[in-house]
């Protein structure tokens, strides 16, 4: 995650109340849970001396209209004296529960290490003929956040089904049936591809008709293959009366997939920063990275998934203040905490 996204909520002037909301099971007491989740934590600001502004702030977010979403979605939201500076979609803490907190800088720490495991994906459901688009964020728990589906047709006018005779006939009829497929997969590929590029997926999702998702992984360009995965489960092109069986299928493999991806992040990561250790372009512990930060040279700070840093908060500011990018790191360091560094800094020479 790049720390240059909520660059602008460090920057701003608190105290700031932060609140984690968990993520539940939908109820039709939603309303009723959601509001005594929330007078609890309300009560803790204002026992805090919380702005009243602020307290306004969040209550207008997490009491809305559309209040279920809130309860099965969960909410991580920041809010200072001018109002609402962050309100995002969120899983669940490293605790499992619901807090506020209020403070300088904003308690941050559990929604970045949530970025950090989130994966961004493009969601190709495909056949020979058309195509479902849909932008999704995932982990390992859920998906957490999914635009509209974006409905993609082929423009070729024969069909794509093959005869099963084989006179000379059926065969130019197979002909065409296989250039229709290509060039509808061509219409398909060239819509993923605008699709990609204006979103930047971590991974693109190729699900489907086999035949289908064969062509399309095939057709895609180099650097959406990189990233492609291909995926059995949900079936084909869902309609108004999509099966929930197929629908459930389809997200449990995405589940899966998300923590393959976020264990490969954190395998990669961990050899890079010893890697980069061993080349005098790493630190750990609080006192190294601050001392790394004032020199301008931290490039990603790496958290641990399960325990918070030392001074975690100022940690992160800091590391934004710098435009440093934030991971997750799969070894033991001091603090909990450690930073890859964009140069060798001499942090030694600085008191």
């Amino acid at each position: 995650m790049q720390l240059s996204e909520i660059r602008g909520i460090y920057e701003a002037e608190g105290p700031f109340a932060t609140v984690y909301l968990q993520a539940q099971p939908a109820s039709a007491e939603a309303e009723h849970e959601v509001r005594l989740r929330w007078d609890s934590l309300r009560g803790q600001l204002e026992d805090a001396g919380a702005h009243d502004e602020a307290i306004e702030a969040l209550d207008d977010a997490i009491m809305t209209e559309n209040i279920t979403a809130v309860q099965t979605e969960g909410r991580v939201l920041v809010a200072n004296r001018d109002g609402l500076l962050l309100e995002r979609d969120f899983d669940s803490t490293r605790d499992g529960g619901d807090y506020a907190i209020l403070g300088e800088p904003a308690a941050l720490g559990d929604y970045i290490r949530q970025r950090a495991r989130s994966v961004r994906a493009l969601v190709v459901i495909t056949d020979q003929e058309k195509a479902v688009l849909r932008r999704e964020v995932f982990t390992s728990e859920e998906v957490l956040a999914a635009a509209p589906e974006t409905q993609v047709e082929g423009s070729a006018t024969e069909s794509v089904n093959k005869p099963r005779e084989g006179a000379e006939h059926h065969r130019r009829m197979q002909q065409r049936a296989e250039e229709a497929a290509a060039l509808n997969i061509r219409d398909i590929t060239e819509r993923v591809a605008k699709a990609a590029s204006a979103w930047n997926p971590d991974v693109v999702v190729v699900v489907g008709e086999v035949q289908g998702r064969k062509l399309l992984l095939d057709e895609l360009p180099n650097d959406l293959q990189s990233i492609a995965r291909e995926v059995e489960a949900g079936g084909g092109i869902p309609s108004d009366s999509a099966d929930e069986g197929v629908e459930n299928s389809l997200y449990e493999s995405l589940g899966r997939m998300a923590r393959e991806i976020t264990l490969e992040r954190a395998r990669e990561v961990t050899e890079r920063y010893k890697e980069n250790k061993g080349n005098g372009q790493a630190v750990e512990g609080y006192d190294e990275i601050m001392k790394a930060v004032q020199l301008g040279a931290v490039d990603t700070i790496l958290l641990r998934y399960d325990a918070p840093a030392e001074n975690e908060d100022t940690l992160l500011a800091a590391a934004a203040s710098v435009d440093a990018s934030a991971a997750l790191v799969g070894a033991s360091v001091t603090d909990n905490v450690a930073a890859i560094l964009r140069y060798q800094a001499p942090t030694d020479q600085i008191d």
